[in-house]
């Protein structure tokens, strides 16, 4: 297979979630990614459920290389300066002025290595009242005006995965990409600053278009009315998603499928603008007729009719589907803890070929060693 990568080293002195996620999706791309961390404990991620290998660390960690260095030895600086030396990239996700403390700001890495391309994930930016402030997935969330989408408008509380910190990552090995591919023409580096903050306002940018384009503040609900999206339980328990959109043709596909083709002169339902207006009598109507059928009925009904709709998976059935499968999204690796390691692909495909090859997440200075005698091949050369 491609490894589109192969030749790019990165240090990633990473932690939790934004840093290590930009790390693995540039070693899910083929690069030599290399996992700086504090010896004896690593990054905080690993003990999130006991031990040194919860699912969370796994989750943003694979396909890469880990050492043990403490940056604050005299020689195990020495090692990581080294590491500098040899790489075309590096990340890290302190907060502003933590990384000089650990002999690992950008003046001191560009003496090193002068092309080096710096990524600094923060909060909040580096200058600014808020500069200083910890900012966590749901921080960024809020202060970014994306939680209030996300959050029901009564009895409110945080749902949803880490959307912030995600984002984040991939807007930073987004922009990591973007620098390597100029220096590949000017032989400059660069250093790249992203805030949580910014990456969540730029993905929350079809709010603040509303805003700033109509004056609509928009809310949970405002995307699914437009769009047509419903969500229905079915007669098993199990849910039906449907999103039908603007065309005419989807919503008389629905009405054929669920048997209801008298809504169609239903003056609430017969046009599209009166179906937004009136899209809680349509789901207090379409809710009793769902849980007549299962899941797989409707969805054959729905598939006949040609309406855009998919089962609502949850995580144990969505790589079962037979084009996930078909698809091959699910893959796996040996382990040296958990025996075999089975993650999701990397969406990518070159020339027509997906790339199925990972590599568990590392252990606590699982390449220590091998990348130590790396380093010295090197200075000997």
């Amino acid at each position: 297979m491609v490894r589109i990568l192969k030749d790019i080293r990165v240090v990633e002195l990473g932690t939790y979630i934004t840093g290590p996620a930009a790390g693995m999706h540039l070693a899910d791309l083929g690069a030599d990614v290399i996992k700086v961390e504090r010896p004896g404990t690593g990054d905080p991620f690993r003990a999130f459920k006991g031990g040194l290998y919860s699912p969370h660390y796994q989750t943003y960690n694979r396909n890469k290389r880990s050492i043990a260095l403490d940056t604050k030895d005299p020689e195990d600086l020495a090692v990581f300066h080294d590491l500098i030396a040899s790489a075309d990239v590096f990340i890290q996700n302190f907060r502003p002025g933590v990384a000089e403390k650990l002999g690992a700001g950008e003046a001191d890495l560009r003496r090193i290595r002068a092309d080096l391309i710096y990524c600094a994930i923060s909060g909040f930016g580096t200058s600014g009242p808020a500069r200083d402030r910890p900012a966590y997935d749901t921080v960024a969330q809020a202060a970014s005006g994306y939680l209030r989408l996300l959050t029901p408008p009564t009895n409110p509380r945080v749902i949803g995965p880490a959307i912030a910190d995600a984002v984040t990552g991939q807007y930073a090995a987004m922009a990591c990409l973007a620098a390597l591919l100029e220096r590949g023409k000017t032989g400059k580096g660069r250093r790249i600053d992203i805030s949580m903050l910014e990456a969540m306002a730029h993905f929350n940018l079809d709010s603040f278009t509303h805003y700033y384009s109509v004056g609509e503040v928009m809310g949970p609900l405002s995307r699914p009315v437009v769009s047509q999206s419903y969500t229905f339980e079915c007669a098993d328990r199990k849910w039906v998603a449907i999103h039908m959109s603007s065309p005419a043709k989807f919503w008389e596909g629905m009405l054929a499928a669920t048997g209801q083709k008298h809504l169609a002169t239903d003056p609430r339902f017969a046009e599209r603008l009166e179906r937004i207006r009136h899209q809680d009598d349509l789901i207090e109507t379409l809710t009793p007729v769902f849980r007549e059928r299962t899941r797989d009925d409707w969805c054959a009904l729905l598939l006949e009719h040609e309406v855009p709709h998919s089962p609502a998976y949850d995580s144990d059935e969505a790589l079962e589907d037979p084009q996930a499968v078909h698809l091959k999204i699910r893959t796996s690796a040996p382990s040296t803890v958990l025996g075999t390691f089975t993650t999701v692909r990397a969406p990518y495909n070159f020339d027509g070929a997906p790339e199925m090859r990972v590599t568990a997440p590392p252990v606590l200075d699982e390449h220590g060693a091998e990348i130590r005698a790396e380093l010295r091949r090197r200075k000997a050369s």
